[in-house]
């Protein structure tokens, strides 16, 4: 199914790109997207298709000068309809590396952005933890000055891509504020192991830092940046989610709608029937109303992402909370057929569930985006 918007040519490529990398994997995405840890033939395509260097600027190795929202929701679009352990895996490598782009030494993006946009180095980015998932101040992950060096310690918790990762882009107390560090994977004294099994599986884990010793080279900005950075990169890959949505949302509903119109009831196909054909209309139109909210606002990001985050924001509440609806009434018009395990309407019907908490859960999203409409709506204007 194609979408109803019109996108600039400049994106054929990356369009075309995506959808051959989403139908490469299609013989395999089911089990891959069974595995919550790293499944070797998903990164292999997704090294080979080039796409992970949408993720960094153009200097180092990318596609565009700088990280395109609307490029990058594209890719994940066509990516999360097929396999959600690819779209995690391309999707991570901005979450985990845009920090690095926006805040990093020079030293430090000649080091890891190359590689990141080859895929040959994966990233992550370890914000929670055990204690603290939404309220980021109550981390408890500090970082200790000792002569030249300094010295980690703390948990990090549900962290994507922990234990596959070549580096943790991670954010620690420091003094009185809080800064972000560039943790290789390979230090010592960091520990990794899994996370409990979540019903969307992908790799997940936790992470261990048991006095690890970094120079001062391993920090990203200046002290006490780190929100500043986190921010900046919630701008730019908040967007995406909703991108991803979309690829739920469609893959859903085109078994739907398959099904539907094979299936005979009461004499005449299932999507003939009043009921079953309200169901898939208002799916669509839920569909389309995202896509075009989702596209516009990752059109806005491009020039300027911070100024852009309510919105960000607001698409991905509006096509995350959609996507849930948009799954349990395709599964609804399948019936039992709906209902089977290891099917792929199964798959997304668990896929979209925790998308209204990755990047910003609902609750939190609606907070921020209240705010907003303060802002806008108070002044009369």
């Amino acid at each position: 199914m194609s979408g109803l918007m019109e996108i600039d040519s400049k994106y054929e490529g990356v369009i075309q790109d995506a959808r051959k990398l989403a139908d490469s994997v299609e013989p395999y995405a089911m089990e891959a997207d069974e595995s919550s840890e790293l499944y070797q033939p998903i990164l292999d395509a997704l090294r080979a298709s080039g796409l992970s260097a949408l993720m960094v600027p153009s200097q180092y190795g990318g596609w565009f000068d700088t990280v395109d929202p609307l490029a990058v929701c594209l890719v994940r679009e066509k990516l999360m309809r097929s396999s959600s352990h690819l779209d995690s895996l391309f999707a991570l490598q901005g979450i985990g590396s845009y920090a690095i782009s926006v805040a990093g030494t020079e030293s430090q993006k000649e080091e890891w952005l190359p590689l990141v946009s080859k895929a040959e180095a994966l990233a992550a980015l370890a914000l929670t933890e055990p204690r603290a998932g939404s309220d980021l101040k109550g981390i408890e992950t500090v970082v200790d000055q000792k002569g030249a060096e300094l010295i980690l310690r703390g948990e990090k918790s549900f962290i994507s891509n922990a234990g596959a990762a070549s580096f943790y882009t991670t954010l620690a107390k420091e003094g009185d504020g809080y800064s972000l560090f560039l943790v290789p994977a390979d230090s010592d004294g960091l520990e990794t192991s899994p996370s409990p099994e979540i019903i969307a599986p992908h790799v997940l884990g936790e992470l261990k830092f048991n006095d690890v010793v970094l120079p001062q080279s391993a920090r990203l900005g200046e002290p006490g940046t780190a929100f500043r950075n986190v921010l900046a990169t919630l701008s730019v890959f908040r967007i995406s989610v909703a991108g991803a949505a979309l690829g739920v949302m469609t893959g859903a509903i085109e078994e739907a709608v398959k099904h539907c119109t094979q299936r005979e009831q009461f004499g005449r196909s299932l999507i003939k029937h009043g009921p079953v054909a309200t169901l898939l209309a208002d799916s669509w139109s839920d569909l389309e109303s995202s896509r075009f909210l989702t596209y516009q606002t990752a059109s806005l990001a491009i020039d300027d992402p911070a100024k852009n985050l309510d919105k960000s924001s607001l698409a991905k509440l509006t096509a995350t909370e959609a996507a849930c609806r948009v799954v349990d009434r395709c599964v609804q018009t399948m019936g039992r057929w709906g209902l089977i395990r290891g099917s792929k309407i199964e798959k997304y019907y668990r896929q979209a569930r925790p998308m209204r908490v990755y990047e910003g859960a609902s609750e939190i999203l609606r907070l921020g985006i209240a705010n907003g409409m303060v802002e806008e709506f108070s002044d009369g204007s």
